[in-house]
């Protein structure tokens, strides 16, 4: 199955300590980030310690610990199918449409099905995986049409003696199990099927079921136990014209990956050959930050908590307007924001331009334009990775991650808010207060190494996934950390962000919308 990851979500996060330093900073041609040591004070320096009041930030504190637990709950306690609507609708799309790119896939060259089992995952564990989902979705749902996909599944894995059972169980109810049955046992369970009444039942399955995979599997094997020839070239071609444009789109998203990582690599290899080379430096933010942690710490956790109740606010509105949503994120990032200046950056003279390197040096633009691919080829390599490890694992993400209502079936205007929303605000926000702030709080008393872990292990149970999403997600962070490490601004992790949201919108638009 296909695996995506990285949704758009934010939640407030924070943490740890230390005081900023004054060390005159390298100018932009030296070639070297500005970093802060320790005993590098001078003699008249008085670090910003702003009085905040102990009872607010506790009070701010519980707040947040409260969102979070109740986050983890509704996490724990919602079903997956609760969070979309018609998940009877949305299975049946996304099986169907997943199962005909396998089909496709099986049918390419073997050089060509072996680069998208490295690519991809070899596929396997598809019809299980399916199978697994219909039963979850059969338990929660009364439609009488999950019962017969999940039959046609079952079936299709050879599991014959549970769909023997399950079509004894349908024995004596009342429409439309008695078709069900009929088809059932017609298409798989009896050797051989009269072309008179095969006509019949392909004439009842046309009403029965849509086009797509199920309506041609039963299709198919109907025609196959009736010798019917041209009904099952007729349904052949109906299948290469589904899976062909699906096919053509995975071939072409492949090859931006490809191409990404091959220039990518490109760069850092040039990179490391000139070890002393400043091609990947971007900005000037300073590593650590020149702000005190304990204020960094004070700063997020004040900022998060105003930003969780105004979120809990606009759950009181209307969600489904565009403008709204639009607005939302920005506004329930605003305090963070609007503290982080006060307290963090106007302090230090720097902004959010030079704090966090959002205004390039000389050259910087043409350098993020290097150094792009290469966050992405890095960030791609590891999520193959990930995907080649999950897999041998027989670990995979629920359908519902990655499944989003507004872009599958979503009007014009939600469509594009959808994709201002994640493609565009929420990867700013989600740079500046995971990398530009949470990352670089925690640098005043870790390393990049151990900063990237926790703010990565941070962002990625923000976002609410399961094992295999936590994991890509987390990956992602590290590698998002370590650019604004090695650029000195937030700009590539954007950009990278960006095109990785980009990627995974318009994977779904394309294999389940269009």
């Amino acid at each position: 199955m296909v695996s995506f990851v990285g949704g758009p979500c934010y939640t407030a996060a924070r943490l740890s300590n230390q005081v900023f330093t004054d060390q005159p900073l390298t100018g932009p041609d030296e070639g070297t980030l500005p970093t802060l040591q320790e005993g590098s004070l001078s003699s008249d320096f008085v670090p910003y310690e702003p009085h905040f009041s102990t009872i607010l930030t506790v009070l701010a504190a519980l707040v947040l610990l409260a969102a979070a637990l109740a986050f983890g709950w509704l996490s724990v306690a919602v079903p997956r199918l609760d969070r979309v609507s018609s998940p009877e609708r949305a299975l049946a799309l996304m099986v169907s449409r997943t199962m005909d790119l396998e089909e496709a896939f099986a049918r390419a060259q073997a050089w060509e099905r072996q680069l998208y089992d490295v690519t991809m995952g070899d596929g396997i564990n598809e019809l299980a995986q399916a199978i697994s989902w219909y039963e979850e979705l059969a338990a929660y749902s009364s439609d009488p049409l999950v019962q017969l996909r999940l039959a046609v599944l079952e079936a299709e894995a050879g599991r014959l003696d549970q769909v023997r059972a399950r079509t004894k169980e349908w024995d004596g109810r009342e429409e439309p199990f008695p078709s069900f049955v009929r088809l059932i046992r017609a298409a798989y369970l009896e050797p051989r099927t009269d072309p008179a009444v095969e006509m019949e039942l392909q004439a009842e399955l046309a009403e029965l079921l849509p086009s797509g995979w199920f309506y041609d599997r039963l299709a198919t094997h109907l025609a196959m136990r009736a010798g019917h020839r041209s009904r099952l070239a007729s349904i052949e071609r109906e299948s290469g014209k589904r899976a062909a444009p699906l096919l053509q789109r995975t071939r072409e998203f492949l090859a931006v990956d490809l191409s990404l990582i091959l220039i990518g690599t490109l760069v850092l290899l040039v990179v490391l050959a000139r070890r002393r080379s400043n091609l990947m430096r971007v900005g000037m933010a300073p590593l650590p930050p020149m702000w005190g942690g304990r204020v960094g710490v004070v700063v997020m956790i004040r900022g998060g908590a105003i930003g969780t109740v105004l979120a809990l606010g606009l759950m009181f509105f209307e969600m489904d307007s565009p403008l709204l949503r639009v607005i939302a994120l920005p506004v329930t990032n605003l305090p963070l924001l609007v503290l982080a200046y006060r307290h963090l950056l106007k302090p230090t003279e720097l902004g959010f331009g030079d704090g966090l390197g959002l205004w390039p040096v000389s050259a910087g633009w043409g350098r993020c334009a290097l150094a792009v691919p290469a966050v992405v080829a890095v960030g791609l390599l590891g999520e193959w990775g990930v995907s080649l490890a999950t897999d041998s694992l027989s670990l995979s993400s629920h359908w519902t991650e990655w499944f989003d209502s507004d872009l599958v079936w979503g009007t014009g205007p939600v469509l594009a808010v959808s994709l201002l929303e994640y493609v565009v605000i929420a990867p700013v926000f989600e740079e500046i207060a995971f990398r530009g702030l949470l990352f670089a709080t925690l640098r005043r008393k870790f390393g990049w190494g151990a900063s990237a872990l926790i703010s990565g292990a941070i962002f990625a149970t923000a976002h609410g996934y399961g094992v295999v999403g936590f994991v890509s997600v987390f990956w992602s962070g590290l590698v998002w950390a370590w650019a604004y490490e090695k650029t000195g601004s937030l700009l590539p992790g954007m950009a990278a962000h960006m095109l990785n949201n980009l990627m995974v919108c318009l994977m779904v638009l394309w294999l389940l919308r269009f």
